[in-house]
């Protein structure tokens, strides 16, 4: 059995403890993660915040330096803090501390995570601590607002902002911390010798894809990393249902979806692309490769563009350079790219002084410029405010960018000028499963060679059916 599976049954089990306690009522009031700040805010008490995230070495030194800075503003503040493998093994980790109230207070989510820790009431929401006026005096004597200004709200790039409010109730429940989305690699090198334009919307990959494959048969043009959010990056684009986070849930067995999963089969069947479950590993290799079977373009994370680049030549040149655009639309003047990359939640405590002290780490880190920056440079992820493009440090990266040494800052330019295109999908307990399903689908009907329509059919109402069953 998943340890996903394993998790939701042991919350599940706690949750409907907790109903029969409280006579069953939905959402009991001792037991809800609304969190209201209390009358005068934040004590100054000393108390201890334990923050998890999957950070390397690399990072893990940026964030040291930062937590010093912090304690200097609030010294009875200390922050604890733990690298947990990866996303998953994070998010399942804390689902089996959650059933014993052992959960740290501040973590690495994706939305999907929120939504499974929610089913046990214990993320805390943040509406009134970002709402709050209450004054808090630091250390050295100065002040701040508990709360969020209006300016500082307004910094955050939108799109990563309203990720944490996507729940279905309009309550906020996570803070952005780091960002990627994706972005479409292109061998510029190439491109330019054959007089080849980038692609903007999704006929026009098509027709780059044929160019390709007449220069060069033994090509796959394009690669595409994940399929799951293929799939769902078209829905948006097209502007069909998904997934909702309230009513029916499942909702993507639709007409319009069939028909960009259709027209991907026939890419396929043409040669005209692969992506990783189909090729095995990140469609990266294919992009990189100077010999044999090559791709020409390759759809991946923003924040992998180190792994986009060939490897260097004796003398420190490229074989090739390498261009990094938007990935095509539907209508370019609509744009939407996926949001990515970890957000943070805090959770409930019994102490609202650990939670308090939590929300000002929490804010200390996402509403400050130069950690946003450092943070950004050091991970390759984007910063989640506007204003670090006024850094000095990070306006010299970004205007280092080019298609060799710079490739990771040239990434990042992308992800800034596309800052209106953001888009994240509905949250509810089922939503990771949907994004597994669709996945799965489009790599199943990516290969049909037969009965195409009826086995789409097919493939739609099976996935439906799990997403069913899961729930």
């Amino acid at each position: 059995m998943k340890k996903r599976t394993v998790a939701i049954m042991l919350l599940a089990t706690m949750l409907l403890g907790m109903l029969a306690a409280c006579g069953g009522k939905k959402n009991p009031e001792n037991q809800a993660g609304n969190f209201t700040v209390p009358e005068g805010g934040y004590d100054g008490s000393a108390v201890e915040i334990t923050f998890y995230n999957t950070m390397g070495s690399n990072l893990s030194t940026v964030l040291d330096a930062y937590i010093v800075e912090f304690n200097k503003l609030y010294p009875n503040i200390k922050v604890n803090y733990t690298s947990v493998g990866s996303y998953d093994d994070c998010r399942d980790q804390i689902a089996t501390e959650i059933t014993v109230g052992n959960q740290p207070n501040v973590a690495y989510c994706y939305p999907d995570h929120v939504a499974l820790y929610n089913m046990a009431h214990v993320v805390a929401t943040l509406d009134d601590l970002i709402s709050s006026k209450e004054t808090v005096t630091r250390a050295d004597g100065t002040t701040e607002t508990l709360g969020l200004t209006d300016e500082q709200i307004a910094d955050f790039i939108e799109g990563y902002y309203n990720e944490g409010k996507q729940f279905g109730d309009g309550l906020m429940y996570s803070m952005p911390f780091s960002k990627s989305t994706e972005v479409l690699y292109y061998n510029k090198t190439f491109f330019d010798a054959n007089n080849i334009s980038v692609p903007t919307t999704w006929d026009e990959l098509e027709a780059v894809c044929a160019q390709i494959k007449a220069i060069d048969p033994n090509s796959i043009p394009l690669g595409y990393d994940s399929e799951a959010n293929w799939f769902i990056t078209m829905t948006e684009q097209y502007g069909s249902p998904y997934t909702s986070a309230t009513g029916d849930h499942y909702l993507f067995d639709n007409d319009q979806n069939k028909e960009f999963v259709k027209k991907f089969n026939e890419w396929y069947n043409k040669g005209y692309l692969t992506t990783q479950t189909l090729y095995g590993a990140y469609t990266s290799g294919l992009f990189t490769s100077l010999t044999g079977v090559r791709s020409y373009m390759s759809i991946g994370s923003s924040a992998g563009a180190t792994h986009q680049r060939p490897a260097a030549n004796a003398d420190g040149t490229y074989p090739f350079e390498v261009g990094i655009a938007t990935i095509p639309q539907v209508d370019p003047s609509k744009p939407k790219v996926i949001s990515q990359g970890p957000s943070v939640c805090i959770f409930q405590k019994s102490n609202p002084q650990e939670v308090i002290a939590s929300w000002l780490f929490v804010k200390f880190l996402t509403t400050n410029v130069d950690f946003q920056a450092e943070f950004g440079m050091a991970s390759g992820y984007v910063p989640v405010l506007k204003s670090v493009a006024e850094n000095e440090a990070y306006a010299n990266f970004i205007n280092s960018a080019d298609g060799g040494n710079f490739v990771a800052a040239l990434s990042a330019k992308v992800c800034l000028e596309q800052e209106e295109a953001y888009y994240t999908s509905p949250a509810f307990n089922g939503s990771s499963e949907a994004r597994s399903q669709v996945g799965s689908l489009l790599t199943k009907c990516l290969v049909l060679t037969s009965d195409v329509d009826a086995q789409i059919d097919a493939a739609f109402a099976d996935a439906i059916a799990e997403c069913e069953y899961a729930s």
